[in-house]
């Protein structure tokens, strides 16, 4: 068991870093997942863990923008506050489209791309079009003035088109902050904006993720399907990977905020092309 924890603990910590970062947090798990395998945790509920493991990560997204988030602060006021709920319905907007897309989606994804023989390819091919995405993007609005400065000044048209570059991150490796962030930064909008604004929609979306995976789950364990029930040590481990991506997001996000104020996307753009390229070469010569 103890070394289950530990093996929890480093896909918290690369959760906790991969979940913010626009260089695909599918990407690096699989990677982990040929490192090693947890012995007290099932075939079945391994997916449900990374996915419920991301709550722990959007914890941290509301506690560190909790001011900002919070319309009823006795801090604000009254515009403040009508600031504040334009910017949830904005959100709200804005996670439509991916909403949609993921739930008439879900079961054909999980048998073609996530479950399927050409997953890890996939994310290979994502990895590497999307780090190219950035560093074109990059270099196009380069010394060109934004549009949009900060998230609380978007309006609905380019909330809802951020909404219609989301969907993207359905496919496996695309990365979800990846595809906000490119589509906010493609529109005009600063950096800054373009990732405040994909922390904040992804509240909903991994929250409803989160929920619509642990919920088919929880159907098949109460049928009574075979493989499907969860042992005391599954959660355990369970609530050890959402602490550890708690903190380690909090951390993330704060770096990812002050990096940007200084420097563009462009090497995390480098940075995708690598592991993409890492991810082609394992399965096709070591595996």
């Amino acid at each position: 068991m103890l070394l289950d924890i530990l093996k929890v603990i480093l896909i918290g910590i690369v959760e906790g870093i991969t979940e913010w970062l626009p260089v695909s947090s599918t990407g690096h798990m699989i990677l982990v997942e040929e490192l090693f395998s947890i012995e007290n945790m099932s075939d079945n509920f391994y997916p449900v863990f990374l996915y419920v493991i991301q709550l722990g990560a959007i914890l941290a997204v509301i506690f560190y923008y909790f001011s900002r988030l919070n319309p009823f602060s006795r801090k604000k006021s009254a515009e403040e506050k009508r600031s504040t709920w334009n910017m949830w319905l904005l959100v709200l907007i804005g996670v439509v489209p991916a909403a949609v897309a993921g739930v008439l989606l879900d079961d054909w994804l999980d048998e073609k791309l996530i479950n399927g023989g050409i997953k890890c390819y996939v994310v290979a091919i994502a990895l590497i079009v999307y780090g190219v995405l950035f560093i074109v993007i990059e270099r196009l609005r380069k010394g060109k003035p934004n549009k949009i400065e900060l998230a609380e000044n978007l309006d609905k048209p380019t909330a809802v088109k951020i909404g219609l570059f989301q969907v993207l991150s359905i496919i496996p490796g695309t990365s979800r902050s990846g595809s906000t962030i490119l589509g906010g930064m493609s529109l005009g909008v600063s950096r800054t904006a373009a990732a405040e604004f994909s922390f904040f929609m992804s509240i909903p979306i991994m929250f409803g993720v989160s929920l619509l995976k642990t919920g088919k789950y929880a159907v098949k364990s109460i049928s009574g399907e075979a493989g499907y029930g969860v042992t005391s040590n599954e959660v355990i481990l369970l609530l050890i990977g959402c602490a550890v991506a708690f903190v380690v997001s909090l951390l993330t996000i704060k770096f990812l905020m002050d990096y940007v104020k200084k420097h563009s996307f462009e090497l995390f753009g480098w940075y995708r092309i690598a592991i993409g390229f890492i991810v082609i070469l394992y399965f096709s010569l070591v595996r």
